[in-house]
């Protein structure tokens, strides 16, 4: 029976891909000599690693998302809000885009099975462009429109660390599209994730998901991981009916959209302590699913495939002088949209960074960058990219000094990124910020930063021509040659603080400022308007504030979550036409709210729930609606666990966002899962 799931849809082509037939030989050479080259240690079911993190425990957990070094969580200059691996657990989410909303500065909506529309501080819609968004250090978006697919970013989640999402411009030290936001995923050391570990699960909205891993030491230095893991998500569902869908509307008239989504992955990690001062780690990953879709009734089966591997040499300085990091990776990605409109990708990137410590009270950071995207198309002649296949070049530098006036007390920082793209030559993002340490549990900080967008292939390249007009080959709507980098000036200030040994707090809030966003120019009367070109003709400023909290109120109840008020207002600059009006490039929630409850009951028994609402969207328009998900978990010693999850328990049906038509409605959904560990 085991078998045969495994060879149907999504595995069946996954599992045997002429070019991942590599990564099943080293999976199946390591599970077989595990016995001989494992080793016992501590593992993620160690009664220290199990134990969930005290108050004190999270603030002063490390993060390298804001600065590039690593940096007590409280202590940080930035509107920074961490997931945690037991946070991700606990909730009972299914994939990486779910793990994100246990966040409340995050706009975040599933659109249909496969697209989701993410974002940070506003702009959020399927095609979003100012968030960047790496894994383990490698940079995942699609030159195509500066965005990140979301259906391919795939992870164990049982393999990750913790995600540091920052609210904010990140430009300087991560470069172009850290506009509004970065997200960084980091996952666990391969030395954390010792022995088998295998899991299953089945459910009305998942009707199978499956996992395995086996992680072990060559020798004391060296560990390492193999894993293999693949879903198939089910069908969204539409209305059957031709009146007013719009909103989260009570109706049992729905019927399956038949966009079902599968996707197989597997991978390897290798982490090897060469010596005291040098640390090398090693990683790839391959992927190929397949997703279901229906436009107007015709089912269709469109397929996405990758491939990456990134090696990374960390090298730290006797007596805490400073370190260095050297990075590389290449990524490969295809995908086929239908009607021979087909992407494939290929990224080089290197990566060097410096840090030395002058003294006990000055920091230098600076480094080096350089990315190669091979981006080539496939279309039809009237409809697609022109040229066909572009090969884009990404180099920068950057430097960025810290001083201490007040050792221990008072930072602050200067720095700037110059970067230089193919489309528009020498981009400048600087920024400066002060951070206030008032006490140990008390930091407050302050920022003036600026970023920008760089074009997309879309913005310059994209064309829709037809035979009108006595041209076989007229315009209808194009990219152009001019368009410039969309930019921020973005102004912050924070306040982070225990109010008890029991509660910390975070507030922060934020006025940015945006110029040459994204118009759609329409063309002259006497054509009708076309051609439409894509132009720089919008600006606009938004403002809000960003509340988060944890609370160790007993020990056996935790609470996480927080609030955002979110307000913006964009307009057409003078001079300019919008055919939009400035509307098109953001559909953004006023308010937003989280609370994660945590339990910890007799028996073995872990209970957790994850409360949000979600304010009114406007254009297009759709209600406000609360989410509730609860998932409950019982633990047999430290080899098995069973859980049952509930997701979106208050609607039968219920709609997060509004990309096209049909409308699609998420299904509540109910599985269990079973996981096995043995070490």
């Amino acid at each position: 029976m085991l078998l045969n799931y495994l060879t149907q849809h999504p595995f069946k082509r996954f599992l045997f891909q002429p070019h991942f037939l590599w990564l099943w030989s080293v999976l199946f050479l390591i599970v077989c000599s595990g016995p001989v080259i494992a080793q016992t240690q501590d593992s993620v079911l160690s009664p220290v690693a199990l134990k969930k993190l005290s108050l004190e425990d999270l603030m002063n957990i490390e993060v390298t998302s804001v600065s590039k070094r690593p940096e007590k969580l409280n202590e940080v200059s930035s509107a920074i809000q961490v997931i945690t691996g037991e946070d991700i657990k606990r909730s009972g989410v299914k994939t990486l885009p779910e793990a994100l909303k246990l966040v409340a500065n995050i706009q975040i909506g599933q659109v249909n099975s496969t697209q989701w529309a993410i974002s940070s501080r506003g702009f959020n819609n399927v095609l979003a462009n100012k968030l960047l968004v790496l894994v383990d250090g490698r940079t995942v978006y699609t030159p195509m429109y500066a965005g990140v697919f979301w259906d391919v970013q795939n992870v164990m989640l049982e393999d990750v660390d913790r995600i540091e999402v920052i609210s904010g411009p990140g430009g300087t030290l991560w470069g172009a599209n850290a506009v509004n936001g970065v997200i960084n995923i980091i996952t666990k050391n391969s030395a954390d994730t010792q022995g088998l570990f295998v899991e299953a699960a089945y459910g009305n909205t998942m009707p199978g998901m499956g996992s395995l891993r086996y992680g072990g030491k060559i020798n004391d230095k060296i560990s390492y991981r193999a894993y293999a893991t693949g879903f198939h998500m089910g069908s969204t569902f539409t209305m059957d009916t031709t009146g007013s869908s719009i909103g989260n509307v009570d109706s049992n008239k729905y019927v399956s959209a038949k966009d079902e989504w599968g996707l197989g992955q597997g991978g390897v990690r290798f982490d090897w302590d060469a010596s005291e001062k040098d640390k090398v780690m090693f990683q790839a990953n391959g992927y190929y699913g397949d997703m279901h879709l229906n436009p107007k009734g015709d089912t269709a089966v469109l397929n996405v495939s990758g491939e990456n591997a990134l090696v990374r040499w960390n090298r730290s300085f006797l007596e805490g002088k400073g370190d260095f990091q050297l990075q590389v990776y290449f990524d490969h990605t295809w995908r086929d949209y239908g009607n021979d409109f087909t992407e494939d990708v290929k990224t080089y990137d290197v990566d060097w960074q410096n840090r030395y410590q002058m003294g006990s009270r000055h920091t230098l950071t600076y480094g080096l960058g350089y990315r190669l995207m091979d981006h080539r198309m496939q279309s039809t002649p009237n409809f697609g990219f022109f040229p066909l296949n572009k090969t884009l070049n990404l180099y920068n530098a950057f430097a960025q000094y810290e001083i201490m006036p007040v050792k221990d007390k008072l930072r602050f920082t200067v720095g700037s990124k110059i970067e230089h793209n193919t489309y528009t030559g020498f981009q400048y993002q600087p920024n400066v910020r002060l951070t206030w340490m008032i006490t140990k549990q008390q930091t407050v900080w302050a920022a003036a930063s600026r970023a920008v967008r760089n074009p997309a292939r879309i913005d310059r390249d994209f064309g829709i021509y037809a035979n009108i007009f006595g041209n076989p080959r007229f315009p209808l709507f194009a990219g152009t040659d001019t368009f410039r980098s969309e930019t921020v000036m973005a102004y912050e200030a924070g306040w982070r603080f225990n109010v008890s040994k029991k509660l910390s707090v975070s507030v922060s809030g934020f006025y940015n400022v945006y110029d040459h966003l994204r118009s759609v120019q329409p063309g002259p009367a006497a054509t009708f308007g076309f051609p439409l070109l894509i132009e720089n003709g919008v600006k606009g400023e938004s403002y809000g504030t960003e509340v988060a909290f944890n609370s160790q109120l007993t020990e056996w109840l935790s609470l996480r979550g927080g609030y955002t008020f979110f307000w913006k207002h964009l307009w057409v600059k003078q001079g300019h036409q919008d055919a939009n009006n400035a509307t098109v490039e953001s559909n953004d929630p006023g308010h937003q709210a989280l609370l994660q409850a945590t339990f910890d009951l007799p028996f073995h028994f872990q209970f957790c729930t994850v409360a949000r609402y979600v304010d009114s969207l406007t254009t297009p328009q759709l209600k406000p609606y609360c989410g509730l998900d609860a998932r409950l978990a019982w633990k047999f010693k430290k080899i098995l666990e069973l859980s049952v999850t509930g997701q979106s328990l208050l609607y039968d049906h219920n709609t997060e966002f509004i990309a096209d038509s049909p409308i699609r409605r998420m299904q509540r959904g109910v599985y269990g899962k079973i996981i096995f560990y043995l070490n």
